[in-house]
């Protein structure tokens, strides 16, 4: 079964369990993926987080009920996972514009009809994604491992914050010199960006450093080395921002590939003399199998 089919499974058995308490181990778990690697397929392939998705799902469901059965909106909020009816009014009134109570009077639903969330079925985002697939085919390389010493960062994929942060991450390595507090630096002249720590809630560290001859004993307060290890990797040459690149490597190649996402890091090398602020010499490594 596919990346697209095995998302559906997870959709499937989320929607089994809208109602009660969301657990992504267990819904990732349907599909065969990690917490943290379905957060990213998922983000990448539909443009929202699979929180935002469950939240949109509960509030459409809740919205139907109100419309069409005279369940108290405290039962109705309760059973759509809001600890109480304040907290369910102040999500409802901000989703649809308009209060729960007030909604279930009109006698026309005058809610936006992008703001309803109906069940996703992944196989319609198949087609749409390989109707606009258009990306350089990447090299499949062979690494050995490769040992990093960097400066530690903490971001996550929630509101696609690693986005906005990771460039300010490079800004601060390099404004503030911390390349020069790497030990045994090997090749200066190439910055290594690695996600690395995944955790199931979304949240990731991401370590910008230089290839090191160091055995990371003495390094100071948020430093930290890594090895990436070695292994069968798509090598992408980033044409555009990193950021775009990233999302079709996601959204379309990854799902639309024979290949899977192996576990460990995926990382960003930049060649800092052939870089410009307007272009980066930059290859992103995935690691498959």
């Amino acid at each position: 079964m596919d990346h697209y089919g095995r998302i559906q499974l997870a959709i499937e058995h989320l929607e089994q369990h809208l109602k009660e308490p969301f657990n992504i181990k267990d819904v990732s778990g349907a599909a065969g993926f990690s917490a943290f690697h379905f957060q990213r397929l998922f983000q990448a392939i539909t443009g929202f987080t699979v929180l935002e998705y469950v939240r949109r799902r509960r509030l459409t469901e809740a919205a139907s009920v109100l419309r069409n059965t005279a369940t108290g909106i405290l039962e109705i909020a309760l059973n759509h996972g809001y600890q109480s009816q304040e907290a369910f009014t102040r999500a409802f009134d901000a989703h649809f514009g308009i209060t729960p109570a007030r909604f279930r009077k009109l006698e026309q639903v005058l809610v936006a009809e992008d703001t309803w969330q109906q069940s996703i079925d992944f196989n319609e985002y198949r087609s749409q994604l390989e109707n606009t697939f258009h990306m350089n085919p990447p090299r499949l390389v062979t690494l050995e491992p490769i040992r990093i010493t960097g400066y530690e960062y903490q971001t996550q994929l929630n509101n696609e914050q690693h986005y906005a942060e990771i460039p300010g991450f490079y800004h601060e390595f390099g404004r503030a010199q911390k390349f020069m507090k790497i030990p045994d630096r090997i090749r200066p002249d190439m910055a290594y960006g690695v996600a690395a720590h995944f955790q199931e809630d979304g949240s990731f560290s991401f370590i910008v450093g230089e290839e090191s001859a160091g055995s990371g004993d003495s390094l100071e307060p948020g430093y930290t080395c890594l090895e990436i290890p070695g292994g069968l990797y798509a090598e992408f040459v980033t044409e555009g921002s990193e950021q775009d690149v990233r999302r079709m490597i996601y959204g379309s190649w990854l799902p639309a590939s024979k290949y899977e996402r192996r576990e460990g890091p995926d990382f960003e090398v930049t060649d800092v003399w052939k870089s410009t602020p307007e272009r980066l010499d930059m290859k992103i490594y995935i690691p498959l199998k």
